[in-house]
């Protein structure tokens, strides 16, 4: 199926819910990318900072760029003066260095904080108590360049559904409890970035508002050689 269907078929999934899709092109020649602006699609997600940089500036204008992979500090200044959300902030060193970026740039930068929800070590991500002392520090005052939008999480890669409900309802549970404890000036909490191509329906389910789909509209991931 065309890249324009499929994203056509999993807008018409999503309708109803909270959900907006994040089209991952990480890998994906422009031209698909194209493909799917063509017919109205605007927000695309990548991982790794230097093809993002490289595609915003060949790639039309008003396109939102969604930084969803491990962020390193020393990436940010690239990416810092364009894009529209930054998915992955899994330490406060990196928020802090988005601040230091939005500042050079005049600009306020809305992040995601990523938890870590699933078993595996692999997976990055702050755990529940680092996110409520971040909340409640003199911190949140210095960060005038951050926008925290939400949270973002990436359940285990397991077939066991129910382990996969479970973290992304915890992961929405605890964005329901600090939407409702936290109010500050940094704090905009609107967003839970949850589901990908393999778990996105139960996310969608558990209250996603983003759902990160790449290989479900693109295709099977490629690499170069």
């Amino acid at each position: 199926m065309a890249v324009a269907d499929q994203i056509k078929s999993i807008n018409k999934e999503l309708e109803g819910s909270l959900a907006k899709l994040i089209a991952v092109s990480k890998t994906k020649p422009n031209e698909l990318i194209v493909e799917a602006y063509e017919n109205g699609h605007r927000a695309f997600g990548e991982n790794k900072a230097q093809e993002l940089v490289d595609k915003s500036e060949t790639l039309p204008k008003d396109i939102e760029w969604h930084m969803i992979g491990h962020l390193q500090r020393n990436k940010v200044k690239y990416i810092a003066p364009f894009v529209h959300l930054i998915h992955g902030v899994d330490t406060i060193k990196l928020l802090k260095e988005i601040n230091k970026e939005g500042r050079k740039n005049d600009r306020m930068i809305p992040c995601l904080l990523q938890i870590h929800i699933a078993e595996e070590d692999t997976k990055f991500g702050l755990d529940a108590n680092e996110v409520k002392e971040l909340l409640e520090s003199e911190l949140l005052n210095e960060l005038e360049h951050v926008s925290i939008a939400g949270l973002m999480g990436m359940a285990t890669n397991t077939d066991d559904e129910d382990q996969v409900r479970a973290e992304f309802a915890g992961l929405a549970a605890l964005f329901k409890k600090l939407k409702s404890s936290y109010s500050h000036p940094r704090l905009n909490l609107e967003e839970i970035s949850m589901g990908m191509s393999g778990d996105y329906k139960i996310a969608v389910e558990e209250g996603s508002t983003m759902v990160r789909i790449g290989s479900t509209i693109f295709g099977a991931r490629e690499y170069s050689k």
